[in-house]
């Protein structure tokens, strides 16, 4: 079966609105022709400034060459999604038809440099033109999966090489005329705010178990509204949850990041819970979802980091130290939590005074380390007092105006001594709101003296 509909001139807007909504244009898109080919392959023309704007001299250069060597080259996957979104991409991935040996070929004959090749194996060559970067993949089959990494093999079948990415919204390609090939109605669930995996849910699973984190984020990303999963994706997600524990903790921290900085985290994480997903990602078992709960309210708006809402889910500083045992985080987001965790019931404003900052300010002055200011704004966030977020964002730490050395000019050469003088004059400093200088400081060693 192959039926085309070409839609030309003024009647196009008024003959689109005729279909359905999926066939409709992006208010950034330019329908130049619509296509069904038997029944499964949909294409469209995208002319938008997004899209046009990616036409560098280095891509200009490159499809030029793939033409005159008559290998087939797509935009794919992500970037594909994000232009159609009407949102530039950040990184642009490629698929061609030739092979690696093809492309090395292509590449050396043109004189054009080859760098990174350990991709290669996998299908994928890095060729720079013009100061720029340009990761191109051959068309691939997945021969043998394990759970965690592919065996692949090379193909010219766009479709087959759709059929193995994770979602229909990312199983999409773009030409460089402007022509969509959307093979599992990836385009259609992206104007419904849908996430489906390609084919059967539990198959894309079982060949990558860490599609599970991907899905929850991605739907953190595209749905307008939590709840709208289909019952067979979440059979399919509680069914293999456990396949999640071998996957590497670092790929595990990459996904959980950006699920908690997405949209409908509560919704999210209770259903990593529900679904018995959390266990082998590094969460704790027994976690604060009552807490949780409180924070992910608090935090709304306000851009907290990964680790400020997830420590709500810790009970004790404990928990931090096995999810880096698991998922290997950075040693700023280990003693993020840990002072989150550590500081959240007693590090609060001062009740009754005129200054409820000090308790915090003070906090600050007495750390005198660089992450200190940093650590306290995410533990406002965390407290929900965004009144005093935006004073202690605007407020810059005044240095201590005396030094050891000062102490030494007045005739004491004690290390002991001096460090006990320093802080008694930063005690007397902070109670003065941090007003008093050098001077009126010192004068209170010379009235000691005397």
């Amino acid at each position: 079966m192959h039926v085309c509909l070409v839609v030309v001139g003024d009647f196009a807007p008024q003959m689109l609105r005729c279909l359905n909504p999926w066939h409709r244009p992006l208010l950034s898109c330019s329908w130049n022709r619509l296509c069904l080919f038997k029944q499964y392959l949909f294409t469209m023309k995208l002319q938008s400034p997004e899209f046009q704007s990616l036409f560098t001299a280095g891509l200009k250069s490159l499809t030029e060459l793939f033409v005159k060597e008559n290998h087939e080259l797509r935009i794919a996957g992500g970037a594909v999604r994000d232009l159609l979104n009407g949102i530039k991409p950040q990184d642009v991935d490629f698929a061609t038809t030739a092979t690696p040996a093809q492309m090395k070929d292509m590449f050396q004959s043109a004189g054009i440099r080859m760098i990174n090749n350990k991709g290669e194996k996998h299908g994928t060559i890095t060729a720079r033109l013009h100061e720029e970067n340009f990761e191109i993949t051959t068309l691939r089959i997945d021969v043998v999966t394990d759970g965690r990494h592919a065996e692949v093999e090379f193909t010219t079948d766009w479709q087959k090489d759709a059929e193995r990415r994770d979602l229909t919204i990312n199983s999409m390609f773009l030409g460089f005329d402007g022509t969509l090939f959307d093979y599992f109605s990836g385009y259609e669930d992206l104007k419904n705010k849908k996430v489906r995996f390609v084919g059967h849910a539990k198959q894309r699973i079982q060949e990558d178990y860490l599609r599970i984190l991907r899905y929850f984020r991605f739907y953190g990303r595209i749905v307008d509204k939590p709840g709208d999963h289909d019952s067979e994706t979440l059979e399919a997600i509680a069914e293999n949850a456990k396949g999640l524990a071998g996957i590497s903790g670092e790929r595990i921290w990459v996904e959980l990041k950006k699920i908690l900085v997405g949209n409908h985290v509560n919704h999210l994480i209770h259903l990593i819970y529900d679904l018995d997903v959390a266990p082998y990602i590094g969460l704790p078992t027994n976690a604060s979802l009552e807490e949780f709960n409180k924070v992910s309210k608090n935090v709304d708006g306000f851009s907290p980091k990964p680790m400020t809402l997830l420590a709500s889910l810790f009970k004790v500083q404990d928990d931090v130290t096995k999810l880096d045992l698991r998922l290997k985080i950075s040693k700023e987001e280990k003693n993020l939590g840990i002072f989150i965790v550590k500081n959240r019931k007693d590090l609060v404003k001062a009740a009754d005074s005129s200054e409820p900052l000090k308790p915090y300010q003070d906090f600050i002055i007495d750390s005198r380390e660089s992450e200190a200011m940093t650590r306290v704004c995410e533990l406002l966030k965390y407290q929900g007092e965004h009144g005093l977020l935006q004073q202690m964002q605007q407020w810059c730490t005044p240095p201590f105006p005396v030094s050891g050395h000062d102490i030494r000019k007045m005739g004491i050469s004690s290390g002991k001594e001096i460090g006990a003088l320093l802080q008694q004059l930063r005690e007397q400093w902070k109670k003065s709101g941090y007003q008093m200088e050098k001077d009126e400081l010192l004068s209170y060693i010379k009235k000691s003296e005397n």
